[in-house]
């Protein structure tokens, strides 16, 4: 399994937000009508078959296809992590740029994720697992080679054999006159002990076979068992990689929210200094009090303040999705908020994709697998095995032996009974799990759908709040400008178009989140992109491919 980790040594570090939007806009007056006309239209599109085609597609990638694609063909080595900077074998580099789409985002995030290839890891286990166990039934041949040395060096009593003959003789004499003496030849000829020595050494070698014929069906149960934990593996997997798809779309999209919030504090604070710096004048020729001189001060001090935070958020936001992706330098989000104002497909739709991909219930299906398969492995409880043998001794003349033996449990060993009742309560709890997950399924899906909608509407409600509050402003600038109105009612008015921008920028990122988590709930997390495509409102971006 390739892991790859970005060993890129250059740390490209951000350049201050502060200064970037400064550096893209021509005033601050150009800012302002940038940040308020924040739609821009794209082409239409047949916006339901484009989304139903997406998630087909998205639907019928299998792990190990997506995971072959976020491969390089790159040569292995030991790369070192650039975060906890751990040594990590057989893995290769990968230069990831500073710029970043979320498209590029998620195929890198595939290849630098430890999650994804400590689950790419545990799937080739498990599928080895597999592989071992299927030769089970094949034929075992084994060679026996043995080399043997022996001294033998002991006495053997022979004075009970010796006592035994002389009591027989002694039963037979009586009865057979003119005998010689028997009892002394005995004692003659039978030693009361004999001491035997022996040594020597000797060598054999032969060759065995054994082939299981029938096992009732052991092997087979064994080997789905193992099959059915692989696809467990890989429905979590699945789980894993559409949970980091979502985090990843959390950390981008809000990035770029803290850019955009970073961006509208300091286009505030640049219009204050405007103001501050007109209320000088104005009071200076005796226009406005020194009340309201020192009330113009105070604002632009909050605004720096709250400029400076906004700018921290943003890059502790930014590092944020640096960690994800592993990198040593920021990385620069280029694709922009959105929000389509189509409304999305009915409901029904995204709960039948969910009932169809979620890797939730491939789980539930592998674990019910895997106890289908425990209880035909305990239903062969008492069936025989039977097997073929064979043995050779590896000679000239060779002496060798075969045959068939067919062996029964006839008691002892695991209950089967009890071992066959457990495997059913184990297919129950899988088939009630099911139905759980489902309704589960069914009311988070309808949730999301529901939180897509409301953001949308609140987007497109907040537009004619945008309108009024930059139009409040302007007019109140220009009665600043002829002393109609004071500083403090220009601060105002500026802190209300504030907060209306980034209501409406909110409002967004909240679409885009509640979109992801439908997707994920629906098991497509990928379909995301498709709708990222086809939205016709797209907020400013500061950074571009």
């Amino acid at each position: 399994m390739k892991f790859a980790l970005s060993t890129l040594s250059n740390s490209v570090m951000m350049v201050a937000l502060i200064a970037s939007a400064a550096s893209n806009v021509a005033s601050a007056n150009e800012s302002n009508t940038e940040l308020q006309n924040n739609v821009t239209q794209i082409t239409d599109a047949d916006y339901p078959s484009d989304i139903q085609k997406t998630h087909a597609q998205d639907s019928s990638l299998t792990t190990n296809q997506e995971l072959n694609r976020a491969q390089q063909p790159i040569g292995l080595s030991t790369v070192i992590d650039p975060i906890t900077h751990k040594s990590i074998d057989d893995s290769y580099s990968l230069e990831v740029p500073s710029l970043l789409s979320l498209e590029q985002a998620q195929n890198i995030l595939l290849q630098v994720s430890p999650k994804i290839a400590a689950n790419q890891a545990a799937i080739a286990a498990s599928d080895y697992q597999t592989d071992a166990l299927s030769t089970l039934d094949n034929p075992l041949v084994f060679a026996r080679v043995s080399a043997t040395a022996y001294h033998l060096d002991t006495d053997v009593d022979l004075s009970s054999l010796k006592s035994g003959v002389v009591n027989e003789i002694d039963s037979i004499v009586p009865a057979i006159p003119n005998l010689p003496d028997f009892d002394g030849l005995v004692d003659e000829r039978i030693p009361d002990s004999y001491n035997i020595k022996r040594s020597g050494s000797t060598s054999g070698a032969g060759l065995g076979v054994l082939w299981p014929i029938y096992t009732a069906g052991r092997t087979t149960a064994l080997i789905g068992a193992s099959d059915a934990r692989t696809q467990e593996a890989v429905a979590d997997s699945l789980l894993d990689k559409n949970e980091l798809y979502n985090t990843l779309i959390e950390r981008y999209f809000k990035a770029q929210l803290a850019i955009i919030a970073a961006y509208l504090r300091e286009d505030a604070y640049d219009t204050l200094q405007q103001t501050d710096h007109m209320a000088q004048r104005l009071f200076e020729e005796g226009f406005i009090s020194r009340v309201d001189r020192l009330e113009a001060q105070s604002a632009l001090a909050d605004a720096k303040s709250e400029s400076v935070n906004a700018n921290n958020d943003a890059r502790l936001a930014m590092m944020a999705l640096q960690r994800l992706l592993r990198t040593e330098y920021r990385i620069k989000p280029t694709t922009p908020l959105f929000v389509s104002s189509r409304p999305l497909p009915d409901v029904n739709y995204f709960q039948d994709l969910a009932l169809t991909n979620h890797p939730g219930l491939q789980k539930v299906a592998a674990k019910r697998a895997q106890a289908q398969q425990l209880h035909a492995l305990s239903d062969t409880g008492y069936k025989p095995t039977v097997m073929l043998y064979g043995y050779s001794q590896v000679e000239k003349d060779p002496s060798w032996v075969t045959g068939i033996s067919a062996s029964w449990k006839l008691w002892g060993g695991l209950d089967k009974t009890a071992s066959l009742a457990s495997s059913n309560a184990q297919i129950r709890q899988a088939d009630l799990s099911e139905i759980e997950v489902s309704d589960n399924l069914l009311l988070l899906v309808e949730k999301n759908w529901h939180d897509v909608n409301n953001a949308q509407s609140r987007y497109q409600a907040l537009q004619s709040n945008v309108d009024l509050a930059a139009e409040v402003l302007r007019l109140r600038r220009l009665g600043l400008q002829e002393g109609v109105n004071t500083p403090i009612e220009v601060v105002q008015a500026q802190t209300q178009s504030l907060k209306a921008r980034t209501e409406q920028a909110q409002a967004a990122n909240s679409y885009v989140q509640s979109l992801a988590a439908l997707m994920q709930s629906c098991g497509t997390p990928l379909a995301f992109n498709a709708y990222l495509n086809a939205a016709d409102i797209q907020l400013p971006t500061l950074y571009n491919e």
